[in-house]
């Protein structure tokens, strides 16, 4: 460099900074040369350069350009030394972190982490005066966990919670509460945020760094170094370095904490650990205990019934109670049985070798005795009790003596006493409690083993008595074996006869039923299955029976066995079913042709005459056929479709076979159906009466009605009796109906004035039941109605079935004044024998007669109600002519002198009308 010239260097960075050196004689002057550029790195420089002595250009470029080179070399030099500064600090920093992260795994006082923390931030600034602090923003509270200062006589507290009240004016609160980091004066830091200064606060710093300590965005403390002297001590890389320095303090802080936490519940865990081990051991020690009690009193028990004699009893039981308690000393004390000795059955005792039976006196024993009551005693108690001259001393004095009662069905039988002559074993109430328990089993045991004794006793002579009851019963045994013998050959023969006819010896509807059973539950496993029941009833069988006797008609029945058998095959099965009925059951059939093929076999053997008793009978017979179909559920099912194809049979003209077909189940449907609707419809009440007048030929006046029976059905509407009778008379529903009918007639008659009488209609069922007259006549005086005006209409039939008590009932029903009147006379029997016999007031001309009387046979019809008319005068019966619908049938009727009649010509049946009153004509002209 030129001499007297003057150089001033420039330069700008952000990891430089900004500034300037001089160099040669100072400050260059006005219109100095400046030479500007952008250097290595980015940075800015610039040479200003001026001399006093003239220089050429060339001189002057050669200078500049070898002061930039050297101006360059300079900055690159510092930009060396910057990286060099800027790694070994980043290596101080990791060692100090490495260090710090050690610290929390060490097993250190915290104090003495503390202080290593200390040290380590002394290491990276300068930390001279340098606290911690935690913040609890929940509870308010911040705690000096480590102070150190060269002025602040603070002394901290490590544990002690200071109330942030406490310190409203302080820079270290306004620190953790804000979040944010401090540098500065702390005066200026106070001007800044306007916190005032307190004594409290401590000295003023010349430089003061505050940065907190955070966790998810939460403060929890912060740390703080200050420089009482230089200004400007703490730089951005300071702030920067704490900060990062703070946060691995307080992860350091956060899992000693933690540490501590676990710690503490560990230890609070291992002494619940503890107190739950030291309750297990108790329960298990008490366990162990109600198991030796259990096993001692479970030997005493056994002890009863295995021990060979008393004695030996006893001394078990000493072994027993032994397990338990202390005793070496051990005695059981019993009463005579006369209650007037006090005996020692076993004693065992150190002093005392042997105890002799006494007299029962004042000695602890018989204290026991006396009170029932357990007594536990030590020396002082029982010489207090002997001072008192309540016991006396018998035998060696014990330290300390336990008695117990022996109970025996809640009476006092006996002691049981342990003693001990030593201090060193003495008893307790829990003791006690043991033995009077174990003394209630040694009781019961005792109770037992007395019971043996006695029992072993009696044995002896008991054997006596079985030996000679074994003869006896040996001897009875050779009678009995005969006797069941006899039983076993009844019980065959009565197995035999509940499951066979016994006057055929046919099988009967229990075995067919059984046999059908186990068919059905074959062919539901196999559809290609086929069997057949045939359903026989013999035709006019009840004629041979009325006509020849019953004796006849068995050996009928007998030889009408015997040929079904022989027209079937050997697997079929031939059964009775009662009276005239049998049945058939054949399987493995090919189809139902083979059916009706056996069916005409047995026919065709049963048309051969029959000679019976010296008479030639002719068996003809009607047989329903069903063959199985999958809707079958039991053998009930198909004897029921065989049954109603025998009755199409018989209706076909009898001597013939009949296959159910789907019209009869259509048919069984209906009738089931119909049954139902009939079952609901006497629950409803919805049947009700429709009356019909019966006039006086000669003056048309009303005499009478006849109550006809109607069903108002839910769906079909109004049916007459023919839509439903039969269904009835099957199912004995048709006895109900009628009584809901005979109520409702009467109660009609009760409430409403009809003129004459009201004829109702009787069933043969209603004679079968002994009491029907006089229910009849209780519901005509319960509604106060006069039996006069009723009268009951029967069926030949009815006269047929059961003539004695038929005639028995129309009797007692004529006494009251209640008339019968025959219906449908000239369509059966007509025997005159009948209208002598019963009482019967009016007779009913069959309709049949009265149409024929339209016809061209009204020449029969004529003679027909000619004679009827003439018979019933002749008898003093009144005739109602029924179903007159023309007026020629009313002028013959009137020409032969039929006196009364009823028809469509006259009214038609109808109910009572809303008034209560009939729509009736005075008279028919």
């Amino acid at each position: 460099m030129p001499i007297g010239a003057r150089v001033r260097v420039e330069w700008q960075h952000s990891t430089l900074g900004k500034g300037s050196e001089l160099f040669g004689a100072g400050e260059p002057i006005d219109g100095a040369l400046r030479l500007p550029w952008i250097g290595p790195e980015g940075i800015a420089l610039c040479v200003v350069f001026s001399s006093p002595q003239p220089m050429s250009h060339d001189a002057i470029e050669r200078w500049m350009h070898m002061a930039r080179l050297l101006v360059e070399q300079a900055a690159r030099l510092e930009f060396a030394n910057s990286k060099i500064d800027t790694l070994q600090r980043s290596e101080q920093l990791r060692e100090a972190l490495y260090e710090i992260a050690d610290l929390a795994g060490s097993n250190l006082q915290l104090p003495v982490m503390l202080r290593r923390v200390h040290a380590i931030v002394g290491e990276l600034m300068y930390a001279e005066n340098f606290y911690i602090v935690r913040y609890d923003d929940r509870q308010q509270t911040m705690r000096f966990i480590y102070f150190v200062d060269q002025l602040d006589p603070f002394v901290n507290d490590p544990e002690l919670e200071i109330p942030v009240a406490e310190a409203e004016d302080s820079l270290t609160l306004h620190l953790l509460r804000s979040g944010e980091t401090l540098r500065g004066p702390s005066r200026a830091l106070r001007e800044m945020h306007g916190i005032s200064h307190s004594d409290t606060s401590g000295p003023d710093s010349a430089d003061w760094l505050g940065v907190p300590m955070s966790r998810d965005e939460h403060v929890a403390g912060a740390l703080v170094v200050q420089h009482y002297l230089e200004p400007n001590a703490y730089s951005e890389d300071d702030r920067i370095l704490l900060a990062f320095v703070a946060q691995h303090v307080l992860t350091t802080l956060e899992r000693r904490e933690a540490r501590n936490r676990l710690e503490v519940r560990v230890a609070e865990r291992t002494a619940e650990l503890q107190r739950t081990n030291e309750d297990l051991k108790a329960e298990v020690f008490e366990r162990k205990r109600i198991q030796n009690i259990q096993r001692a009193l479970f030997r005493i028990a056994e002890l009863s019934m295995t021990s060979e004699s008393l004695r030996h009893f006893y001394a078990e039981v000493h072994e027993a109670v032994s397990g338990l308690l202390y005793a070496r000393n051990f005695y059981i004390a019993t009463l005579s049985e006369d209650g007037s000795m006090l005996e020692f059955p076993y004693s065992v005792d150190e002093r005392d070798q042997e105890r002799q039976p006494r007299k029962p006196a004042d000695g602890l024993t018989e204290y026991v005795l006396s009170t029932g009551k357990p007594m536990l005693a030590d020396r002082e108690l029982i010489a207090s009790l002997q001072a008192e001259g309540k016991v006396r001393g018998h035998g060696s004095l014990a330290q300390c003596w336990l008695g117990v009662p022996l109970m025996r069905e809640d009476k006092v039988v006996g002691v049981i006493a342990v003693q001990s002559y030593s201090r060193d074993v003495m008893f307790n109430y829990r003791d006690q409690d043991l033995l009077t328990f174990v003394a209630i089993h040694i009781g019961s045991g005792l109770a037992r083993k007395l019971a043996q004794e006695r029992l072993m006793q009696a044995h002896s002579s008991l054997e006596q008595r079985v030996s000679e009851r074994t003869r006896e019963l040996a001897e009875a045994n050779a009678e009995l074996v005969e006797q069941i013998g006899e039983r076993l050959r009844a019980e065959r023969k009565l197995i035999h006869q509940a499951t066979h006819d016994v006057l055929t010896g046919l099988p009967n509807r229990v075995q067919l039923l059984e046999r059908l059973t186990h068919a059905i539950t074959v062919a539901s496993h196999h559809p290609e299955a086929c069997f057949a029941v045939l359903f026989m009833d013999l035709d006019r069988f009840k004629l041979v029976n009325d006509s020849v006797g019953h004796a006849v008609g068995d050996e009928l029945l007998i030889e009408v066995g015997r040929r079904i058998v022989g027209s079937v095959r050997s697997s079929d099965m031939v059964s009775r079913l009662g009276g005239d009925e049998f049945a058939i059951l054949a399987e493995g059939l090919d189809g139902p042709e083979m059916a009706e093929e056996l069916a005409n076999r047995v026919l065709a053997s049963l048309s051969i005459p029959v000679w019976v008793a010296g008479r030639e009978l002719y068996p003809g017979a009607s047989i329903g056929i069903a063959v199985w179909h999958s809707r079958y559920r039991s053998g009930e099912e198909m004897l029921r479709d065989a049954d109603a194809a025998m009755y199409r049979a018989k209706s076909d003209g009898r001597d013939r076979c009949a296959m159910f077909d789907e019209q009869m189940h259509r048919e069984a449907i209906r009738s089931l159906d119909l049954e139902t609707d009939l079952r609901r419809a006497i629950q409803a009440e919805n049947f009700l009466p429709y009356y019909q007048p019966i006039v006086s030929m000669q003056t048309g006046a009303t005499v009478g009605f006849e109550a006809l029976l109607r069903w108002q059905h839910e769906q079909q509407g109004l049916l007459t009796p023919g839509d439903f009778l039969d269904v009835g008379e099957e199912s004995g529903l048709i006895e109900q109906i009628d009584w809901l009918m005979y109520a409702r007639v009467i109660t009609d008659m009760a409430q409403h004035a009809l003129p004459g009488y009201v004829a109702i209609n009787v069933s043969p069922r209603h004679f079968r039941v002994p009491d029907f007259a006089n229910r009849l006549l209780a519901l005509l005086e319960l509604h106060a109605v006069e039996p006069a005006r009723l009268r009951v209409e029967i069926t030949e039939v009815a006269l047929l079935d059961d003539a004695p008590r038929t005639l028995e009932c129309l009797d007692l029903l004529r006494r009251h004044g209640v008339l019968a009147q025959l219906d449908d006379f000239g369509t059966g029997f007509s025997a005159l024998s009948y209208l002598h016999r019963f009482p019967i007031a009016s007779l009913k001309i069959d309709r049949s007669f009265v149409a024929g009387l339209d016809g061209e046979a009204s020449t029969e019809s004529v003679a027909v109600i000619r004679a009827i008319v003439a018979l019933a005068n002749s008898l003093g019966i009144e005739q109602i002519a029924e179903g007159v619908e023309t007026q020629q049938q009313r002028d013959r009727l009137s020409e032969l002198g039929c006196t009364y009649a009823q028809g469509f010509l006259y009214s038609l049946p109808s109910p009572l009308s809303g008034e209560g009153l009939m729509a009736l004509p005075d008279q028919v002209v």
